[in-house]
């Protein structure tokens, strides 16, 4: 059995957007560094992700030095954000969970409404150290997360991707598989351990920053979406439904919360403590 490695990095400025896949990382308390401090929201302040908008899949989001952004999609012209300057925030909603954010402005609200088609606002979270907690029955007191859906950051294995396609394979859509780790969008993904050993793990360290593993990442309809295309199948949910269903949630990957600062380093290794 090989030893358990770190097998690539992934960070998105804007959620469900794409991003980038770097060498190294920056481990900030409520996530990587640059990862999801941007979202868009609808007219009533919720978030508009893939769930809602399919065709974000074809958008990216480069970070900028100082942490702008750089936007690009289909049939529109690339457009460059800066951090907005201190001013009034207004409510963003993820879920049930409202955050205070700064508007970007409005240039970058006129590119977003063009491209989905709806009124959309961009928004950037000014002060991620405070403005949202992560959920209190997994998190230690003062703990918060970015524009993530809930979690500072979220792994996933390869072992266990090559099982679950295994399993579609077998199943009723076997030509929608095998389908890559994009699906997932999470923000690591390891290699070296067999296919669900995730699912046992509390505490990890990758490199040189330990993680607490908070729980099971209940997966949604944006993993049936093709993150080249914007179309959407029946796979994965319909093998998880069969083969990974805890309670009425259906699992892929675990979600981390990390327990200090430091850099991860595609290659490092995964240590697992308990």
């Amino acid at each position: 059995m090989p030893t358990p490695a770190l097998r690539s990095l992934h960070v998105r400025p804007v959620k469900s957007l794409r991003g980038a896949s770097p060498v190294t990382a920056a481990v900030e308390p409520w996530g990587l560094a640059g990862d999801r401090r941007w979202m868009i929201i609808d007219a009533a302040g919720k978030a508009v992700t893939q769930r809602q908008q399919p065709r974000l899949a074809l958008a990216s989001a480069e970070e900028l030095p100082g942490g702008g952004v750089r936007l690009s999609a289909p049939g529109r012209e690339p457009l460059t954000v800066a951090v907005p300057e201190p001013s009034a925030t207004v409510p963003a909603q993820i879920f049930l969970t409202k955050v205070e954010a700064v508007p970007a402005g409005a240039a970058a609200d006129e590119w977003c409404t063009a491209y989905l088609g709806e009124d959309v606002r961009l928004v950037h979270l000014d002060d991620p150290a405070h403005r949202r907690p992560i959920d209190p029955d997994y998190a230690l007191p003062g703990e918060t997360v970015n524009f993530a859906d809930g979690y500072p950051l979220l792994l996933t294995s390869v072992s266990s991707l090559d099982a679950l396609n295994s399993l579609v394979a077998r199943g009723d859509h076997p030509e929608e598989g095998p389908l890559p780790m994009d699906r997932f969008r999470p923000t690591v993904v390891v290699e070296g351990t067999d296919p669900w050993d995730e699912d046992r793990w509390s505490r990890i360290a990758i490199g040189e920053v330990t993680f607490r593993v908070a729980k099971p990442c209940a997966r949604c309809v944006v993993t049936t979406t093709d993150q080249l295309t914007g179309h959407r199948g029946k796979e994965p949910l319909r093998t998880l439904a069969r083969h990974r269903l805890v309670g009425k949630k259906m699992i892929f990957g675990q979600n981390l919360v990390p327990e200090h600062p430091g850099t991860l380093r595609a290659g490092d290794p995964v240590e697992i403590l308990r």
